[in-house]
Formats: structure tokens, sequence, C-alpha cells
């Protein structure tokens, strides 16, 4: 294996070996259980930085890819992508197709993992904002501190995995593996109705993604009856090829069947998809859910979870089911994701609750990455993949921030602060950044995705594309009569009981500033991130424009 193949596999079980070894520490350990968790985040995130550099310096970004694939997987001692992976599972192992080579094969669940220009951003955004959940829970968290760091790594390992994946059954384990630590972070270390909102959480989460892993299987399948000879593969490259070749090598007699299957296909990877992001109305466990977390999990389940939804859309779903990707996708999701953009808007600006604001401002934005995806052109998913990371950035940003104000007063109701600016001064400046980051000031990262999301979805949908802009409005009305009613004015504190407030110190600093430069970075100069996505957002794109193409054909010759 090369240098950035061994990296890769180091990133992907570091976390499990943290996790295994802050969990033996026990109890009475919590400060060597701290810094041991810091040292590995922090080394995480830089073997994350040193991929993200040679994918970039190793890739020809200039050059047109016609499938996905995936650079560094391990295994892999050829130039072709994904020659040989390694096989967790032989299915074909004692059967007759290991012997003749004319029999069906089975194939094989495959440990297939590598980077392209898809999840190698969330990949970096994940090993940040770890990085910045260890030290805001620093002191947040003075009980079963083992434990808690514990299920963070295996919560780490999970959210990596599922980034990484190029196996249909690899992915879905990683997904299901995600909801096992939150379930217990939030569960445990929670908020007064931690035991309500973690079973909630876990309830829809697992009901969604039960139908998409079906939906996903049915694809497999499908694939394999129609292969000649018939090979069984979950390689998720492979499928994509496959299935786009069948529909447009499918002769007329077939053509319902395709539309048909396609469309309970989508209807099964959105049931999972769309309750992840959320899409509206399958988001009410995320507002009670983030209230309840602690800070590092509602830092992660914004950050980085509700991503897997979006990444999913764009990875799985789009590729796979794209001709019900455009006659269902487009109306019931982009029409979704606007009402979402809108309802959460102003749900966020009812509220007396900060942390409960920043969650609906969640639901709000992530209608933004949704509405961008399905103008299934270059500008709306390329918006749709950098609006991803810039919500990562700014909404971790600002929970960071919440963590940090409730740490001192513990209290979050907006109607017990006022004028902190005068005595919490740097704090008070990094949210304004950032609320000004999530609002997309032009000069910071969320303005970059949202004109791109928008001059997409103008070309596909004009008046979808006009009541989204509301969410800027919207967004912009909530966050700055937040900022004003808490951080200017006459100064009102709570009571801290004799307890001094000081202003931001250097562990929080640490937490806080690399978000706050990356929105600031990708605000002035996105085009690394840009062109690093292109070869990979046009596969996606290619594929569904040629059934768009393929539709307008079958119309002109009435059909």
């Amino acid at each position: 294996m090369n240098l950035y193949q061994t990296l890769l596999l180091i990133l992907i079980f570091l976390p499990v070996a943290a996790a295994v070894l802050v969990a033996c520490l026990g109890p009475a350990r919590a400060q060597l259980v701290r810094q041991i968790s810091l040292l590995a985040s922090v080394a995480g995130a830089v073997i994350a930085l040193v991929i993200a550099i040679g994918f970039i310096s190793n890739r020809d970004h200039a050059k047109q890819i016609h499938r996905f694939e995936p650079m560094f997987v391990p295994g892999n001692t050829t130039d072709a992508p994904h020659a040989t992976t390694w096989n967790l599972i032989d299915l074909n192992m004692g059967s007759e197709a290991s012997k003749d080579k004319n029999a069906p094969k089975l194939g094989a669940i495959q440990f297939f993992v590598g980077v392209d220009g898809l999840n190698i951003w969330l990949v970096v955004l994940t090993a940040i904002l770890m990085v910045s959940s260890i030290l805001i829970s620093w002191n947040a968290i003075d009980e079963r501190v083992h434990e808690f760091h514990a299920w963070l790594f295996v919560l780490n390992f999970g959210m990596v995995g599922v980034f990484l994946a190029f196996d249909i059954i690899l992915f879905y384990v990683f997904f299901e593996l995600t909801l096992v630590p939150l379930f217990f972070l939030i569960g445990i270390w929670g908020g007064p109705e931690r035991r309500y909102a973690a079973r909630k959480f876990f309830i829809y989460t697992l009901a969604g993604s039960v139908l998409t892993f079906l939906g996903l299987l049915a694809v497999v399948v499908v694939c394999y009856q129609q292969a000649v000879p018939h090979e069984l593969t979950f390689s998720i490259p492979e499928l994509v090829t496959r299935f786009n070749h069948l529909l447009e090598s499918a002769p007329a007699s077939e053509r319902a069947f395709y539309a048909s299957f396609q469309f309970w296909v989508f209807l099964a990877m959105m049931a999972g998809f769309a309750i992840k992001v959320p899409l509206f109305p399958v988001h009410t466990w995320l507002p009670l859910a983030h209230v309840e977390a602690p800070t590092a999990g509602s830092v992660l389940l914004a950050g980085v979870l509700l991503k897997m939804g979006t990444y999913g859309f764009m990875r799985l779903c789009l590729p796979l089911a794209p001709d019900a990707s455009i006659t269902v996708g487009v109306p019931v999701i982009g029409t979704l994701s606007v009402i979402g953009i809108l309802y959460g808007a102003f749900c966020a600006r009812a509220q007396d609750d900060i942390k409960k604001l920043v969650a609906y401002s969640s639901v709000s934005h992530l209608g933004f990455c949704t509405l961008g995806m399905f103008a299934l052109n270059s500008a709306g998913l390329t918006g749709s993949l950098m609006q991803m990371i810039n919500h990562g950035l700014s909404t971790g940003a600002l929970f960071l921030i919440v963590g940090m104000i409730y740490e001192r007063y513990h209290t979050r109701m907006i109607g017990d602060y006022g004028g902190l600016g005068s005595k919490l001064k740097v704090i008070s400046f990094c949210m304004v950044f950032v609320s000004l980051s999530s609002v997309g000031l032009p000069g910071l990262n969320g303005f970059v995705g949202e004109a791109l999301i928008f001059f997409g979805m103008y070309d596909l949908r004009p008046v979808l594309a006009i009541l989204g802009t509301g969410g800027i409005i919207l967004g912009a009305w909530y966050l700055m009569s937040m900022l004003r009613q808490v951080f200017f004015g006459e100064l009102k504190e709570p009571d801290t009981h004799g307890h001094e407030v000081h202003d931001i110190n250097a562990r929080e600093v640490a937490a806080l500033a690399p978000l706050l430069v990356l929105c600031l970075l990708l605000g002035v100069y996105p085009q690394p991130v840009l062109n690093s996505v292109k070869p990979d957002i046009e596969v996606v794109e290619r594929i569904v424009q040629k059934r768009i193409d393929n539709m307008n054909t079958k119309v002109a010759d009435g059909r």
C-alpha cells in the first residue's frame, strides 16, 4: 500500500483504537481521558488534511471521468480504480460459482473505501468538528467522562465510514452504526428530556433507514438478474454504471417496469435520507434532539450527521433513480425544501431558547442543500455540496458559542440576557461573525453555496428559486433579532451565584478559531474546493441530464 492508502486506514480505525483506550482507562482518570481524546482527534484532523492535500495534488481535476473513481482505495495495487479490494464476506465461498466460471456469481461484500470529490471535504469537516467537540466538552462533561469520549469516538468511526464507503452493505452498516453512540450521548449526558429525545431520534432514523436499505437491495437484485452472465455486486460505482446501462438499453416493452421500479426505489431511499436531513414534515425529531443533546452532540449532529442524508441523496438517490429524481424528486423534494426553508425560519424567529433557535435554523438551511441538489445541474449540485460544508462550519460554530454561554450562565433563554457584548467582547464578536456567515453575507462561506443553489434552481424552476430566497431574508431577521436582544443594549445577566464570568479562554479559542478561519477562506477563495468536486459532480449531472434528454426526445416523438 502507498502512503495515502495507509493514512486512510488509520483515519478510519484510529477512532476505534481511541474509543477502546479511553474506555479502558476508567472513571478515575478523567483528565488523562480528555488529553488522549484531544491527541487522537487532532491526529485524525491532521491525517484528514494530508489526505485532502494528496487528493488535490494527485488527481487531474480537468479530466472528465465517466463514473465514480475513488482514490487511495486500500488493497488496490493497480492504476484502475478499485481494481482489487478486500472481501469481508465472499458469498461464493463453497458454492458452484467458486468452481465453475460460467455459474452465476454472488460476488462479495467488500471493504471498499476511498476518497473522491463528493466525500473528501465532508471527511475533513468531520475531523475538524471532532476536535472542537472534544475541546468544548472539556469542563462541560464531568460524569462518566471515559464513557462519553468512548461513545464520541465510536460516532466518529461511523461518520467517517459513511462518507468513505463505496460498498452498499458497508455504507449501510456505517449509516446505522451512527445511531447507537448518538442515542447514548443524548440519553445519558443530555438535558431533562434526554431519554424521550434519544428514543424519538432513534426510532425515526432507524425506521427510515430500513426502508432505504430495502430500496438499495432492490437495485442490487435487478442489476444481478439483468447482468449477462449473472454477477452480484454491491460496489456503488459498479451498480450506478450497470443500472444506468440497463435504463439506456431497455427495450420499449420494459420501460414501464423500470419507471415504476425507480419510483418505488426513490421513495424507499427518500424515506431514510429525508428523515436524516431532515426535510419537512419529518423534521420533528431534530429540534428536541438538539436542545437535549450535550454541546458536542449538537455540534456533530448539525455539522456532520445531518449531511449523511444530503450526501445519500447525491451519492445514491440521483444516480440510482434518475428518472424518478426528475419526475418525482424535483417537484416533491423541491417543494418540501422551500416549505422547510420558510417554515424553519419562522419557527426559529418564534423561539425564546437560543439553542432551539439554532436548531430550527438547521431545518431552514438544510432546505437550501436539497433545493440545490434537485436543480439537477452543475451549479445546483455544486452549491448543494458547498452548502453542506458551509452549514457544518457555521451551525457547528453557533452551537459551540451557545455552549460557551450556557457553561457560564446555565440558561439558554434569550430573555435572560442583554448587552453581553460589553462584557464578553470576543464571544460576542464571534457570534456576530458566525451569524453573518449563516445568513450568507458576501465574503463569507454561506454566500458562495447559496448563490450557486439559486442560480441552479432558477434555470429549472424559477418560482422555487424565488420563494427560496425568502429564507435568506428571514434568516437575517431571526439571527439579527437574537443578536440585538442578547449582545447589544443595556447589560443584563442571569444570576451567576457569585461566580465571576470571564470572556473566551484559550481552549475555546482553539475549538472555535479553525471554523471561523474556514468560514472566511471559503468565502474569499472557494475555488480549490469547487475545482476538486467538479469531476464527480459532473458524473451525477451527466447521468441525470442524459435521462432528461431521453424524456424530451420521447415527448418530441409523441411517445
